[in-house]
């Protein structure tokens, strides 16, 4: 009985197969052999699921992005719930943030690979639409973040929440291009110092928890 394979599946083991061409040899070694083998497949069957190169690499920078998303946004509820501490909050939205950073083995690798996208983007209109996507979605999230931190009251009064999101997305952007040259714990250490210029002190006496 033939093995039946789940084509979706299958799709996004080749993108996987293309995240590490990328970060190991560059974008520009990511060739429809080389994908292949790396997956331990023959070109055709690649070929079976993609209709030629581009299409490839289309779909293995929006399954980036999605993956990134899909973690994100699994921080949100609790988050965004009134009932969770403000300690708690705090540790959310650092974790949150910090999925966009190369703090760990896996966001330092999806960092490389989503900046090599990035810079192919600028002269390939079909990356270029995904890039943009990526880019107003982070942008949207930390609106998000911020806007729940505002209307939990921790936020200082009359900031003005999109200069504060084009901000702090920009201080990410940074973060993210320096990877290999900034340490792990001086991007959390960065990232902890600018959120606190953003909230509003406790009172005096305070239970923290």
């Amino acid at each position: 009985m033939p093995k039946i394979v789940d084509p979706d599946a299958r799709r996004l083991e080749i993108a996987e197969a293309v995240f590490r061409v990328i970060q190991r040899d560059g974008l520009a070694q990511a060739s429809l052999r080389s994908v292949a083998g790396e997956a331990g497949l023959a070109i055709g069957s690649v070929r079976h699921y993609f209709r030629g190169h581009d299409e490839l690499i289309v779909f293995a920078m929006r399954a980036l992005g999605d993956r990134l998303e899909a973690r994100l946004l699994g921080h949100l509820p609790d988050l965004l719930d009134p009932a969770t501490p403000r300690s708690r909050r705090q540790e959310i939205t650092e974790a949150l943030l910090g999925e966009l950073l190369p703090l760990t083995e896996q966001t330092k690798a999806e960092t490389d690979v989503w900046l090599a996208f990035s810079a192919a983007a600028k002269n390939r209109p079909d990356l270029a639409e995904e890039a943009v996507r990526m880019y107003e979605g982070v942008r949207a999230l930390v609106r998000r973040v911020l806007d729940g931190a505002n209307e939990a009251g921790g936020l200082l009064d009359d900031l003005d929440l999109a200069v504060e999101t084009e901000r702090l997305a920009a201080l990410l952007d940074g973060l993210a291009l320096s990877t290999g040259r900034t340490s792990p714990e001086l991007m959390r250490t960065v990232l902890r110092r600018h959120l606190e210029t953003l909230r509003r002190p406790e009172p005096a006496g305070t239970v923290k928890g």
